[in-house]
Parts: structure tokens; C-alpha cells; sequence
């Protein structure tokens, strides 16, 4: 099982890049920075870390189609992908942080991704290209330089139905954030598996990237703590129908739902920590990987007993701290997974 760790630029610059030197040397085999508004730029971050690291893959986890143009993506994760001696791979979303303050209208986000893949696609081809999508539009256009790869792996991230089929229909790999409950492992294989199985492709060739925000502890009560402030970001994100939870076979209590549903996303602690409290265990179990070692181990396990061939760690530890997070997944659990994979 490939690893990978995905920070979210709400550190500075220097302090990004030496977790992501350190991510290289403990092992992690991909490196994500969320590209999310308004935190530091995505981009900038990775082209700092390509310049201190020499082997582990590099992207946005993940960028979307709307806030910035597919051709742009195409030009940014080309150039990536030229200062990292090869090493960019690009993660594409339907997004969701900024859009209300730059008045973007996200509809139709299945279709805008599908269109944004196959115009990167092209210009990393080297094709001067002219598209009239739905969502999408170029006209006759074409990167003023040639990119290192046309076969960038490209990425697609989403937790519903109709984004997990375009990612089995044209992507390299398909992430689900979350997808630890069983109902929820089973929705995201079925969907790839049915979008690759309908575009004609081996639904195989597509790898399965479980993103899980994981709290290692010695203190289950404690780890489990950590992760309420994220699940209730994660309700206002899917309001109003909760869509992950549904499928977990979770309803929401009347008053976590009342809360919720006045609460705009944000990743402001505030406010998701007046409502934290509310968050019941089984919410956190479904989604997230949280508490000693070996209890983190067993979900890894299972993960990758499941078909997913990536798991992505969203480090997240008490009073913000994530080194011991990032540290010890990769020294102590997957040591454990590694043992068990390897008796199986």
C-alpha cells in the first residue's frame, strides 16, 4: 500500500517544506498540499519542496475547475512536473473553500471535471486546443512550452456518485475522503468500478486512494476528540443531505443537524468547536482514523484489504501539533500493516 501525506498550507512556507523533507525521509511516497482559499498557494509550496527533495511525488490534493482555468492547472502542474524532474501528479476536485467570496457557481461539478481532465490532457500533449464544453471552454489555444510528460497522473477526487464514475471513466486514480466504514468502501469501489467498466477500461488500472484524516494517540478518548471540530466541517461542506453519513447509515441528532445546518464551511476552529462536543463516536469512527497505533493499524489493514492502493494521511494531532501524527504512522502503523499484508 502506497502512502501519502497531504498538508494543508496553514503553516508557514519553511515549516511546510521541512515536513515535506522529512515526509521523503520517513518514507511517504506522495506529497499533497491542499489547494484550498485563502491559505498559502499551493503551487508556490510545492515548487520550494521539488527544490529539497529528490524522489517523492508531488501535487495540489486537490485543485478544482473553477477557481482557476484547466488550462492554468495544465501550465501550473506542467511546470511542476519540469522543476521536480518528473515527479508531479495533480488531484482535481469539485472544490468548495472560496466560492461564496469569489462568486463561483460550482454546478454541474462532474461534468466541469471530466472537461477540465481531457483539456489538461491534451496541453500536456502538446495540442493546441479549442474546447466548447458545457462547463469548460478554450479557444484555440496551446502552452508556449513543451511539457516534460503528457502522462502526468491525474487524480480525481470526490465523494459522490457521479464524480467517483468520471474518475473511473478517465483518471489515473480515484480519491474518496473519508471511506472507512465498510458502506462507504463499498460505494467508492462500485462507483470507479462502474465508470471504467462503462468508458470500456479495466476498472484495475484506476488506483483506489482512501484520504483519511488520521490522529495517532495513546489516548483513544483524546485522538477521537481531536477529529469532532473536522466532522462538523465536513456536515456543513455536504449540507443539506449529509450525503457521506447517509451512506454510512448515520443520521444526524436533531440538535447537531439544527447547528449545522446555520454554520457556513469554514476552517476557522471557532465556531466547529462550539459544536464539537455534539459529534457522537460513531460519526468519527466512519470517517477517520483515530487513536493508538495498533487501533490505527487495523484500519489501515482493512483499508488495504479493501482495494484501496493509496491511503492518504491528513495528520491532525492535539493543540494543532502533527508530527507525532505524520511520525509515527509511518514508524509505528505501517510497520504492523506491512507485517500483517505480508502473512496474508
Amino acid at each position: 500500500m502506497r502512502t501519502g501525506l497531504l498538508l494543508l498550507p496553514s503553516r508557514p512556507a519553511g515549516e511546510l517544506v521541512e515536513i515535506a523533507v522529512r515526509a521523503e525521509a520517513l518514507g511517504y511516497d506522495d506529497l499533497w498540499v491542499a489547494d484550498e482559499r485563502f491559505f498559502r498557494e499551493a503551487y508556490t509550496i510545492l515548487g520550494l519542496v521539488a527544490a529539497r527533495t529528490g524522489r517523492i511525488r508531488l501535487g495540489p490534493g486537490v485543485t478544482d475547475p473553477y477557481s482557476r482555468h484547466a488550462a492554468l492547472t495544465a501550465m501550473a502542474i506542467a511546470t511542476l512536473d519540469e522543476v521536480s524532474g518528473g515527479r508531479a501528479l495533480l488531484g482535481l476536485g469539485a472544490g468548495v473553500s472560496g466560492f461564496r467570496e469569489l462568486g463561483v457557481d460550482a454546478a454541474r461539478s462532474a461534468v466541469a471535471i471530466r472537461e477540465a481532465v481531457e483539456l489538461i490532457r491534451r496541453l500536456l500533449a502538446g495540442q493546441t486546443v479549442t474546447v466548447k464544453g458545457a462547463a469548460v471552454r478554450f479557444d484555440d489555444g496551446r502552452l508556449d512550452f513543451t511539457p516534460p510528460r503528457a502522462g502526468v497522473p491525474i487524480y480525481v477526487a470526490s465523494q459522490r456518485e457521479a464524480g467517483c464514475r468520471v474518475a473511473g471513466r478517465i483518471a489515473d486514480g480515484a480519491i474518496m475522503q473519508g471511506c472507512v466504514a465498510e458502506p462507504l468502501l463499498r460505494f467508492f469501489r462500485e462507483s470507479v468500478t462502474e465508470g471504467a467498466r462503462r468508458a470500456g477500461r479495466d476498472p484495475a488500472a484506476v488506483e483506489l486512494v482512501a484520504r483519511i484524516n488520521v490522529c495517532i494517540a495513546d489516548d483513544a478518548r483524546a485522538a477521537r476528540d481531536v477529529m469532532r471540530p473536522t466532522i462538523v466541517r465536513s456536515l456543513a461542506a455536504q449540507r443539506p443531505d449529509f450525503f457521506t453519513f447517509r451512506t454510512a447509515g448515520l443520521e444526524l441528532p436533531a440538535a447537531l443537524r439544527e447547528q449545522v445546518l446555520s454554520l457556513p464551511y469554514t476552517h476557522d476552529p471557532a465556531p466547529l468547536m462550539k459544536l464539537a462536543s455534539l459529534v457522537p463516536d460513531t460519526f468519527v469512527d466512519a470517517v477517520t482514523l483515530a487513536g493508538p497505533p495498533s487501533v490505527v493499524a487495523d484500519g489501515v489493514l482493512r483499508l488495504a484489504c479493501s482495494g484501496m492502493g493509496q491511503l492518504m494521511v491528513y495528520p491532525l494531532g492535539p493543540h494543532g501539533n502533527i508530527n507525532a501524527t505524520f511520525e509515527r504512522f509511518q514508524t509505528e502503523v505501517m510497520p504492523q500493516v506491512r507485517r500483517e499484508l505480508e502473512r496474508s
